[in-house]
């Protein structure tokens, strides 16, 4: 009798966490490299769970800025805006790589050049649409900091586009016009409004955030709160 109850337990924790829809969306710049950890370990958290995740990928861009077709090598850019020698940013960045490595991220800093990435991110927002915005995502942000492409350069973001499955004609339309444009721009406000000045930003269900690439616990913990708070209120 205890065995069967157990087992029934067991089966119902199983169904519970299939037929739990949790919200999660990611505020985060394809240029920047603590979203790529972040997102990472969110993902390995949302596999260990069992749970269903439906995950919004929101635009944030760390330097808007950028004129379209100004690239410089990241170690030179961040030297200058944090006003240190480029020796001191490249063991800034081994900390990164060390961290990436551990979670399957391969960061090349020495390919990483900065450039404008509003096109990518309005990019994120078609294929979002066509249910491609992870495979999306995690491409892009490849591209970024292991292949060293450029962000703003429309072959190259089309290349990628096709890679992931997106209809080569739709996604060229789309990224040479504005379409998107201000589905971008509502996110970045938006993340102003909620009172997220830096990413990557995580909010679960609308009821809580969760800032910067914290360990996999944290984004274990976020998704147990955020089931509970759906059973609760189905």
């Amino acid at each position: 009798m205890g065995r069967r109850l157990a087992l029934s337990l067991v089966s119902l924790l199983s169904f519970f966490r299939r037929n739990v829809l949790i919200a999660v969306e990611v505020w985060s710049d394809i240029a920047c490299p603590w979203c790529y950890l972040g997102k990472t370990r969110l993902e390995k958290a949302i596999a260990a769970s069992g749970l269903d995740v439906d995950v919004t990928w929101r635009s944030f861009q760390l330097d808007p800025s950028i004129p379209r077709g100004a690239h410089q090598p990241h170690t030179e850019m961040l030297a200058k805006k944090l006003g240190v020698t480029t020796d001191q940013v490249m063991e800034l960045n081994q900390r990164l790589i060390d961290l990436g490595a551990a979670e399957g991220i391969e960061y090349r800093f020495d390919k990483y050049m900065t450039s404008n990435t509003r096109d990518a991110h309005r990019l994120l927002h078609f294929a979002q649409e066509r249910g491609l915005g992870s495979a999306m995502k995690d491409r892009l942000m490849r591209a970024q900091f292991t292949d060293g492409e450029l962000m703003d350069d429309v072959d190259t973001l089309l290349a990628l586009a096709i890679e992931v499955g997106l209809d080569p004609e739709e996604a060229r339309t789309v990224l040479t016009s504005t379409a998107y444009d201000k589905d971008v721009q509502e996110d970045i406000d938006e993340a102003a409004r909620i009172g997220a000045r830096g990413v990557p930003f995580f909010v679960f269900e609308r009821s809580f955030a969760v800032s910067g690439a914290q360990p996999l616990e944290v984004f274990e913990e976020a998704l147990k709160r955020s089931a509970e708070k759906v059973s609760a209120g189905a």
